[in-house]
């Protein structure tokens, strides 16, 4: 079967996915410890390995039976990833189909549907979590080259559930430097009259308020900034969470009016 889809540009660098990686392993770690035998996708992995080696020893320190498989839709990007298997990691040539024959209890797919129309995105959310196996996770989104900046959606077998921004609070000057980041599926929508518009906006607001908590630091203003902004929007974590440069948001919240998922 001819692999589905097409090849990404490829760029990767050590550690862009950290923060993913590390939300994914606190917050899916109870699913992938409760599966009889746990396989994470690393879809489009790029160019080169190192996020799938990285999943696998994130993912690992949350369930130590965990098995990464990374998945290519180059060939030659496979054979160069050949080199860094061992136990518990593999590398395959394929695409959307997901070319294994288990469901994955996790599927990453970070920085693939950027390079993707918007129009596209909703098929390819349908056919990736069709893949899941029950309580599966799929995490689709997009950071910065170098892992400052990410937002994802996270979408379980029955569609999207969150929308989760993360940052290194060092280097963030307001909340709204993250919407050079937000995912295919509302980076064309954060225009007046959208949610995600709305929510980037109270929270510049709220980030403006928390200003006198820069004394004590990046965190204790991103902390009271999110505190604040739960006031109106529906948040899905709490300050354990925030304390990482992490906020979460229900998807319907920010669902755009004419939405790519369910």
């Amino acid at each position: 079967m001819r692999p589905i889809g097409t090849a990404t540009r490829g760029t990767t660098n050590p550690n862009r996915l950290r923060r993913m990686d590390r939300w994914i392993a606190a917050t899916h770690g109870p699913a992938l410890r409760r599966a009889d035998a746990p396989v994470a996708v690393d879809l489009g992995y790029g160019a080169a390995p190192w996020t799938a080696v990285e999943l696998l020893e994130r993912l690992r320190g949350a369930e130590p039976r965990t098995a990464v498989v990374g998945i290519e839709i180059s060939p030659e990007r496979v054979a160069a990833a050949k080199p860094y298997e061992r136990e518990g990691l593999t590398f395959r040539h394929g695409g959307f189909e997901i070319p294994l024959p288990e469901r994955p209890v996790l599927i990453r797919a970070a920085n693939v549907l950027r390079q993707y129309d918007e129009g596209e995105v909703a098929a390819v959310w349908e056919r990736l979590c069709a893949r899941l196996a029950p309580g599966g996770l799929l995490v689709e989104g997009t950071c910065d080259e170098i892992g400052r900046r990410h937002v994802w959606v996270a979408l379980g077998p029955e569609g999207p559930r969150t929308v989760t921004f993360a940052t290194r609070l060092g280097s963030l000057d307001r909340p709204s430097d993250l919407a050079e980041r937000l995912p295919k599926a509302l980076i064309h929508r954060n225009v007046p009259g959208e949610p995600v518009h709305a929510f980037l906006r109270d929270f510049d607001r709220a980030w403006a308020a928390a200003a006198p908590y820069a004394s004590l630091g990046a965190r204790q203003r991103w902390i009271t900034a999110v505190r604040a902004l739960s006031g109106d929007w529906p948040l899905a974590d709490g300050v354990q969470r925030w304390r990482q440069g992490e906020v979460t948001v229900n998807w319907a919240a920010l669902r755009p009016e004419r939405h790519p998922g369910r």
